[in-house]
């Protein structure tokens, strides 16, 4: 939740100015670099290709995922979109119920609470999302849900190696959409830097949560993943100084009661 908030904070931060395709393949790049660091610094084992197809299908619907909210940011109603494509977070929460049955009832009262919160963060100021918007915040929450999905299908492999996967696939999808579409262009180093920056972040975050469906359930891993919005909203406030509404807060403080009643087993 802090690695992955962080991140979108960051990439947010630095696409403002800048080429949004572009900056989402140098953050692949930097998620890739980092990811397959780590998977062979610790002599991970490299998994079965079955894994592996699940692993890079993963990434695939991840960086399309991610490529929406990201172009989305500079816009009016960017913020929201990328918050509520978090609801596509219930489609796999829904199949981790009906594998592993319903789970306790404080953990479905952080569910509930959750829910509410990531709602409530989202929530436009004035007025709603636009069409397209509204049409890029579905296609972000079936991304999620599909990524959700898809690395947990890839089975009980080592992390690294899952994320190793999955990024590889993404840089190879943005980086096609960059040399074709012309997205090639200069970028100052500091913002390549916060991009490289932000991209490690996200696999660090995608790395503990292939962890988190390994050894727990798949609806709590998606919940709690689910509320790093959380984490964006209150770095805006902090360094960009964005207002709050009264709702904006509620739904913050819900997110935050949320996560220990998830994690309650």
């Amino acid at each position: 939740m802090l690695a992955w908030g962080s991140s979108d904070f960051l990439g947010g931060f630095a696409s403002r100015r800048a080429n949004a395709f572009f900056l989402t393949a140098i953050s692949h790049v930097g998620g890739l670099g980092l990811a397959l660091t780590l998977a062979l610094g610790t002599h991970a084992v490299f998994p079965p290709m079955a894994s592996v197809r699940w692993a890079l299908l993963a990434g695939r619907v991840a960086e399309r995922h991610s490529r929406c909210f990201t172009a989305r940011w500079p816009r009016e109603d960017g913020a929201h979109c990328r918050s509520r494509g978090r609801g596509g977070g219930c489609i796999p929460a829904a199949v981790g119920i009906a594998v592993d049955g319903l789970p306790g009832a404080l953990a479905l009262a952080g569910f509930a609470l959750a829910a509410t919160g990531i709602w409530l963060i989202a929530r436009p100021e004035a007025g709603g999302l636009s069409t397209q918007g509204l049409a890029t915040a579905v296609i972000c929450g079936v991304g999620f849900a599909g990524f959700y999905i898809f690395i947990k299908q890839a089975g009980n492999i080592s992390a690294f190696w899952g994320g190793t996967c999955s990024r590889f696939a993404a840089l190879v999808a943005v980086s096609a959409i960059v040399l074709i579409g012309g997205h090639l262009e200069r970028m100052d180093a500091s913002r390549a830097g916060i991009g490289l920056v932000a991209g490690m972040l996200d696999i660090s975050g995608t790395i503990c949560f292939i962890r988190a469906t390994q050894t727990g359930r798949l609806d709590a891993a998606v919940m709690l993943t689910s509320l790093y919005p959380t984490v964006t909203v209150l770095l805006a406030r902090i360094f960009l100084r964005e207002h709050f509404t009264r709702w904006k807060l509620v739904g913050i403080l819900a997110a935050l009661v949320a996560v220990p009643l998830i994690a309650t087993r």
